[in-house]
């Protein structure tokens, strides 16, 4: 059984993999999807340093998962569940994005 796909959010591919049964999602991917940043990896980084500042524990719901990178590698990725990943789009500060990505939902 294949255990990593790629899932498509308004054009843009977004990174999975299965665990335990339950699929996990590039928490880079989706913030790339919703907000368009020239550098999601950034914005996730920052998105993540203001959570754990709030004391957020929507960052509890991420694990180091492996995931192929565009240089064809394995690395070690942000992921978070079905549950994460829509606990961290309403961290993301636009009700716009919000309301898009749970009409489209993610999968």
């Amino acid at each position: 059984m294949e255990t990593t796909k790629i899932a498509v959010f308004k054009g843009k591919e977004i990174r999975k993999t299965i665990q335990k049964n339950e699929w996990w999602f590039s928490v880079v991917d989706v913030c790339e999807a919703l907000t368009e940043s020239p550098d999601a990896g950034a914005y996730w980084r920052k998105l993540k340093q203001r959570l754990k500042e709030e004391g957020s524990e929507v960052v509890t719901f991420c694990h180091g998962l492996k995931l192929e990178a565009p240089d064809g590698k394995m690395r070690d990725t942000d992921c978070a569940n079905t549950e994460g990943v829509f606990r961290i789009i309403q961290s993301i500060p636009s009700p716009t994005i919000r309301a898009q990505a749970t009409a489209q939902g993610v999968s």
